[in-house]
């Protein structure tokens, strides 16, 4: 009756009908499954409706059609698409600007939904149009310009945001390319889920969207003053600015200094913080309170640690027996193991140094007796470890550590002396003190003649400033690596050494100077390209770019104009690391096409083959970019470790030596076992190159985890392995990692909420896995110290909870594995399988803790490293039931 009233041709009778029409519609909603009634009714009228709407004049009420018929589109959708969003743009368009239209949600759910996937595919449509991908459009054009769609969007979005459906409400924006104006539309209540959702999807996204998307996050939580989760994002993005005015913002000097925490974990330079000054002013403006500079530079740390360790009743020195337990090795009776009582002795040097880390009671070194000491057990160069791990045992402290260290500096014993820098250099590993001791101790050997001194002051510095951006150390390794008369191991070292300071600083002058060296080099005809340190100089050099994604393409681009091996070698590092732990799908491929190259192939032999020998270690580095590429995000990792499983059947021996090494690098001290037993197969392999580099992913992939499946699995190894000096080594020294600080350090590179990824954790990783590539020359030569690059990685896995004077006060927390809770209707657990302790806790790589009890307020979002708790105002202790 309503569409004949239409028909007619009395103007009064239109208004009052349309109304009813819409009424009609808005109120008869029947069950979920069948169609408004209607709507069902009106289906079979729509083509005459659609040819009517053609005759009206423009008038207020035309534009209420439209409204309808834009609804009863919805029906259509399949025969005439984007109907709905054509005849809700007409209605807009048709409306005097005093009277605008009805919000889109009036009429409901389903109707906005039709809208935003419409307005995406018109938005897609246009843009290819204006491209001039494709030719006529089939159906006649909408009417409306690029803004009115936008706007359109806004209003769905803010419909979509108020009823639970925020990843929808992004994911419209996003299509439409205007994410970054969500920040006006979310309200306090619906913010965090809009935040949480936007960085999941963080990794799914192709640069530069991704970025884009933190930056917004990183807005609303700045808008909603949530600074320890803007702060997190700043970190991500690595932007000093942002990170400087997150860090200024708050009053609260609590929440300064649980954002000093972050930051000192970080390990941002303090550089960063200050406000700029103005290059005539050389004095600072302010310094900051002498209770935050402690924060900021992790001065408590070894103190905190010792604590942690009391709590858990580990503070007890472990001896080598205890780590081994060789009465549990099924060795046979009868046969005399052939023990090279040396590299038994070198073995169980960084045993002790990994599992007493950061304790300084060890009984072989610290706790010994003057003459007796461990470091005389050992032969030449055996004593530059045995005097470099005592460092390790006494790490992050920095007062009682030097002294003990002192006493070998003035040794006259050449390689005691360079391990005792060397000690000096892991000791300050990222604490900052006043005094600089590093720099004050190390500077003036870097001027020395010898090569032992000059490369431990070099690696020294490197693992003490690891992070630092320091630009006055410049000055005193910078000059080793252009200098032509040294040796490429020196210069390696130093690049190397400038690599650990820079990491991720894009610095010009020291990017400059390594590609002018290497230019020169190769234009000088240099034999020290094909030597195995030059691969340590592309990583030095790759290590500036860590993290730079597309900044990092000039310096690929000069590298292609090297026409030498190693430049290949360093442009898959450099590309790798400049997209590390992004999930870049693209880069994965590239680095796929790299592996997929079958090298030294030729059938001419003779000549050819000697020249086809050097050039295949990209190969290998290629390998490791697809595992540090993928690392930072879940789906990437699992598909990287399916393409390794290919790798280790059908690539070349240098592929495969490098495939263990890279499945350690995606799950650092994250022992799941499907790893440990495609680990445990490769590490009976027979080439003693792979087996090696197993045994020893191994130690990485369970490193401080006390594993008990991986204890025993090595125990049989080192029976399995009872001949081969080298395998028994590396079986002892995966033993001293699994147990690494009894248990308390871990070295996975992620941490908060395995969101943020520590640039310094990332270069050590890199510096030990670059030496495994070439086992026999390195480790199991005399640069065995290599293994100390693992210092910038390793870190507590604690939570130590403190109050408002920064003393440690035990709290109840649960403590389960982390469950990934975005999206997700209403409040749902966030852990999963707890146990409830007291604090301080053992967090694992894969755990997160909360607070049991609501009498205290946390100051930071994610609960892991030093939280520093407030009294909850609120709270009352719940009466005891009296019995």
């Amino acid at each position: 009756m309503l569409v004949e009233r239409l028909k007619e041709s009395n103007t009064e009778l239109y208004r009052p009908a349309l109304e009813t029409l819409r009424t009609l519609i808005r109120t008869s909603t029947s069950s979920m499954t069948s169609v408004p009634k209607p709507l069902k009714f009106l289906r079979p009228h729509y083509p005459d409706l659609q040819a009517l709407y053609e005759t009206w004049p423009p008038s207020e009420d035309k534009s209420l059609f439209a409204d309808i018929l834009s609804v009863l589109a919805m029906t259509y959708s399949d025969t005439q698409p984007r109907g709905t969003l054509r005849y809700r743009l007409l209605a807009a368009a048709l409306r005097p600007p005093f009277s605008p239209l009805a919000d889109p949600g009036s009429w409901g759910h389903e109707y906005v939904r039709h809208l935003a996937a419409e307005l995406g595919e018109e938005y897609n449509l246009r843009e290819e149009e204006a491209a001039g991908i494709n030719g006529t459009p089939e159906h006649p054009p909408l009417p409306g310009s690029f803004d009115d769609l936008r706007a359109l969007a806004k209003d769905c979005a803010v419909f979509l945001l108020n009823h639970n459906a925020e990843p929808d409400a992004v994911d419209l924006l996003e299509e439409l390319e205007i994410v970054d104006e969500i920040v006006a539309l979310v309200d306090e209540n619906n913010f965090n889920r809009v935040c949480q959702y936007m960085i999941r999807c963080v990794n799914l996204l192709p640069p530069p969207d991704d970025v884009n998307f933190l930056t917004t996050a990183h807005a609303i939580y700045v808008q909603y003053r949530k600074f320890p989760e803007a702060l997190a994002l700043s970190i991500r993005l690595s932007n000093p600015d942002m990170i400087r005015e997150d860090f200024n913002a708050p009053g609260n000097p609590l929440m300064k200094r649980q954002l000093a925490f972050i930051i000192a974990r970080a390990q941002i330079p303090l550089e960063w913080l200050h406000p700029i000054e103005d290059s005539d002013t050389e004095e600072m403006i302010e310094e900051f309170p002498e209770d935050l500079i402690e924060c900021l530079s992790n001065a408590h740390l070894s103190n905190h640690f010792r604590d942690f360790g009391k709590e858990l009743g580990v503070l007890e020195p472990k001896s080598l027996e205890d780590v081994y337990k060789s009465h549990l090795e099924n060795t046979r009776p009868g046969v005399t193991a052939n023990i090279d009582s040396a590299r038994a002795n070198l073995a169980g040097t960084f045993v002790n140094a990994f599992v007493n880390a950061g304790f300084g009671n060890d009984k072989l070194l610290v706790e010994a007796d003057e003459g007796n000491s461990w470091i005389y057990k050992n032969k030449d160069h055996g004593m530059l470890s045995a005097t470099a791990s005592l460092g390790l045992s006494l790490l992050w402290d920095t007062d009682i550590g030097l002294s003990h260290v002192d006493k070998y500096t003035y040794s006259s014993e050449e390689n005691i002396k360079a391990g005792a820098l060397l000690a000096t250099g892991i000791l300050n590993t990222g604490v900052r003190t006043e005094a600089d001791a590093a720099l004050a101790l190390l500077g003036e050997y870097t001027e020395n003649k010898s090569v032992p001194l000059k490369s431990a002051a070099f690696i020294g510095l490197g693992l003490a400033y690891c992070g630092s951006h320091r630009e006055d150390i410049i000055s005193y390794i910078l000059p080793h690596v252009s200098d032509d008369s040294v040796t490429m191991e020196i210069s390696s070292l130093a690049a190397l050494s400038l690599g650990f300071i820079f990491v991720g600083s894009k610095n010009g002058d020291v990017s400059t100077t390594m590609l002018q060296t290497l230019l020169e080099k190769h234009e000088a005809g240099d034999k020290g390209l094909d030597e195995k340190w030059a691969k340590f100089f592309a990583l030095g050099l790759a290590l500036l770019y860590l993290g730079a994604q597309e900044e990092s393409d000039a310096t690929i681009e000069f590298l292609k104009a090297i026409d030498h091996p190693i430049s290949k070698t360093a442009q898959v590092l450099v590309e790798a690391c400049a997209y590390a732990g992004t999930g870049n799908v693209l880069k994965i491929q590239a680095m796929l096409h790299y592996c997929d190259d079958h090298v030294g192939t030729s059938a001419d032999g003779g000549k050819e083959e000697k020249e086809e020998k050097v050039d295949d270690t990209f190969q290998a580095f290629a390998v490791l970019a697809i595992s540090l590429i993928a690392m930072g995000e879940e789906i990437g990792a699992e598909m990287a470790l399916r393409q390794f499983n290919h790798l280790m059947h059908y690539g070349e021996p240098v592929i495969r030596k490098a495939v263990p090494l890279a499945i350690a690098l995606v799950s650092a001290s994250n022992p799941q076992l499907p790893l440990l037993d495609t680990l445990s197969k490769y590490s009976h392999d027979n080439d003693l190159s792979v087996a090696l580099n197993a045994i020893f992913a191994m130690g990485i992939i369970g490193a401080g985890t006390n594993n008990a499946r991986l204890g025993q699995m090595l125990r049989q190894l080192a029976g399995y392995y009872q001949k081969e000096p080298d395998c028994l080594f590396m079986v002892r020294v995966a033993q001293g990692l699994v147990h690494m600080g009894k248990g308390t350090i871990g070295i996975n590179p992620f941490f908060s909420d395995r969101e943020i990824m520590s640039k310094p954790a990332v270069a050590g990783l890199l510096g030990v896995f670059t030496a495994f590539l070439d086992t026999k020359a390195f480790i199991l030569d005399k640069y065995h110290w290599m293994f100390f690059f693992l210092v910038p990685a390793m870190y507590p896995r604690f939570l130590i909870t403190l109050d408002e004077d920064l003393r440690s006060i035990p709290v109840t927390v649960r403590v389960g594995q982390a469950v990934d809770v975005v999206g997700q209707a209403g409040k749902p657990r966030t852990i999963s399988g707890f146990q409830t302790h007291q604090t301080p806790v053992r967090l694992g790589t894969t755990e997160r803790g909360e607070l049991g009890t609501e009498e205290y307020i946390s100051f930071a979002h994610v609960m892991e490293g030093f939280v520093i708790l407030q009294k909850n105002p609120g709270w009352e202790k719940e009466d005891k039931m009296d019995v």
